[in-house]
């Protein structure tokens, strides 16, 4: 025979509204640099670029890059504290494991050190 245990959880606390809070600022911080990605980053250089003469950006941006690495290191400390909250908050096994946030936090630091690499391959500026 298995005994049930009880959930004493009345209402959710001020630990799970952080954590949540984090978690959504972490993802829309994410969206966010993905967008200013875009417009960061060298554009493509395409054939039929060439051949119509059209002049591509070869470069990063740098003032752009600046904030794309400000956006992509507060999602990840978003994302890092929101786990760490939840290390220390959660006591069952039954709880969220926020594999959604260790994503997050793999992603973001792979896209930094990503940029770093290619900003010192593209180190051309006009």
């Amino acid at each position: 025979m298995v005994l049930k245990s009880k959930n004493r959880r009345s209402s959710t606390d001020i630990g799970v509204v952080l954590i949540r809070i984090l978690a959504l600022s972490g993802w829309l911080l994410f969206i966010i640099a993905i967008g200013m990605s875009y417009y960061a980053a060298p554009e493509q250089d395409y054939g039929l670029l060439r051949y119509k003469g059209i002049e591509i950006r070869q470069f990063w941006l740098t003032p752009l890059t600046g904030y794309l690495y400000i956006v992509l290191w507060v999602s990840a400390l978003c994302s890092y504290f929101c786990l760490v909250l939840d290390h220390y908050r959660s006591r069952r096994k039954s709880d969220s494991k926020h594999f959604n946030l260790v994503l997050l936090l793999t992603v973001t630091f792979a896209w930094v050190m990503y940029i770093l690499v290619k900003l010192d391959e593209l180190q051309v500026y006009p």
